[in-house]
């Protein structure tokens, strides 16, 4: 039998009879709350949250926890139960000053609002434009991990500011037809916005007068990169290239449209493969049985990538609000209501994988919701699994087994999946 993941983490069992608490983000620097949640999905699979103020972030109403697969599923398709638009995606609510705005972009609307941005952004988004970079990725995933060899100190490095971060950044802003020039901006932006609830990886962030945090997804807070998506998308129309920025400018978007559809491509589109990439190494530095199979070809790259993704999926939750009075798995849900489906539960669901907790890279079939379900499923996912199992690849072919060196860190945040400090063993012989 193949080792347990890495992500399965000794988690102390709540009480007998209580609802364990999966809302503090605190929780997951520590690793998924696996026991929490199988205890969620046996006994609580829709369950009633506190929201309580936590790292200065000021409480809210609470909400329900969704934790089944089946169930998940079930609020992710049904878009006209539970609504992206009525209060966005995020668990804590926004400004209501801020709504109107934030449903401006596709991930915060409803069909068929919804379908018509997403059709925009699809035509700029065409496999065939994601795979015409495949050579270009295959060459930087090359040079960064010849790079992270030549730099290591004692064998070792960190993969995480010396591979993934850029392999990340660097394929997408090739994708959008960045300046080489404005990269590191798109960083500072993910960083500021995904990392917002991690005291360490986040910027002190920025107050109001009461002292209460301002949320770094605020309009008022991303004027500098709605000035630049202006400023390219001007630059793209005077100077057009192969590239989804100059489709996107072309597209006839209104203002506000255009500046949160480049938010959303570069704030989600950069951290999925910022988090899953670290994510996947971590996975098979627990599993070594599991790399070696991998590593001699007994598994394809495109299938070890599938279930790397549903033990580290990217993202760890999304929010819908109830439209209408509604029943989910036998609990009353009032119009209003805040609904949170949980990815990494339900991508741990007995009822829907066998022995769930260990990594079986060839698991067939694979029904993870790492990417979403629904009409919201992640347009960006044929790039981001290219990438992965580009990495995978060439890390097989000129790298050993991935070896941790030190302890990882991962992101505090009950929405990222996110590995921060990531100390592999580089250097020695392939195996």
């Amino acid at each position: 039998m193949p080792p347990a993941s890495p992500d399965r983490t000794a988690d102390p069992a709540p009480a007998a009879g209580a609802v364990p608490d999966v809302f503090d983000p605190r929780l997951y620097a520590e690793g998924i709350p696996h026991e929490r949640y199988r205890l969620l999905r046996d006994h609580h699979p829709v369950a009633r949250q506190d929201e309580p103020e936590v790292l200065g972030w000021p409480a809210g109403p609470g909400f329900w926890a969704v934790t089944r697969h089946a169930d998940v599923v079930r609020v992710l398709r049904d878009h006209s139960a539970y609504s992206s638009w009525a209060g966005a995606t995020q668990i804590r609510d926004p400004d209501p000053a801020d709504l109107p705005f934030l449903r401006s972009t596709m991930l915060n609307q409803d069909p068929p609002g919804h379908g018509r941005l997403r059709r925009t952004v699809s035509r700029a988004f065409t496999p065939a434009r994601v795979d015409a970079f495949a050579d270009r990725v295959r060459a930087r995933a090359r040079t960064l991990l010849a790079d992270a060899r030549a730099k290591a100190e004692d064998g070792a490095c960190d993969v995480v500011p010396a591979v993934t971060d850029e392999y990340a950044l660097l394929n997408l802003t090739d994708l959008l037809g960045i300046p080489a020039a404005d990269r590191g901006l798109l960083l500072d932006w993910t960083v500021r916005v995904i990392g917002y609830q991690d005291p360490e990886d986040a910027p002190e962030p920025l107050r109001g007068p009461d002292g209460t945090p301002l949320n770094p997804r605020s309009p008022a807070l991303l004027g500098e990169m709605f000035a630049y998506a202006r400023e390219l998308a001007e630059h793209k129309r005077r100077r057009p290239g192969d590239d989804i920025v100059t489709s996107l400018a072309e597209a006839g978007l209104e203002p506000a449209e255009l500046e949160m559809f480049f938010f959303l491509l570069t704030v989600a589109g950069n951290d999925t493969v910022r988090s899953a990439a670290p994510g996947a190494l971590l996975a098979l530095a627990g599993a070594p049985d599991a790399y070696r199979r991998l590593a001699c070809g007994a598994v394809p790259a495109d299938r070890a990538v599938e279930e790397l993704l549903r033990v580290h999926p990217p993202v760890l939750s999304f929010r819908r609000t109830a439209a209408h009075d509604t029943e989910l798995a036998g609990r009353t849900i009032r119009a209003g209501d805040k609904v949170v489906v949980f990815h990494a539960s339900a991508n741990h669901d007995e009822r829907v994988f066998a022995d769930p907790g260990h990594l079986v890279l060839d698991r067939s079939p694979n029904p993870h919701v790492s990417f979403g379900d629904g009409p919201h499923v992640c347009l960006g996912a044929h790039f981001a699994r290219l990438q992965l199992r580009v990495l995978l690849e060439e890390w097989r072919a000129a790298m050993p087994a991935p070896e941790l060196a030190g302890p990882p860190r991962r992101l505090v945040s009950n929405f990222i999946n996110g590995v921060t400090r990531l100390p592999l063993r580089v250097s020695g012989p392939r195996r």
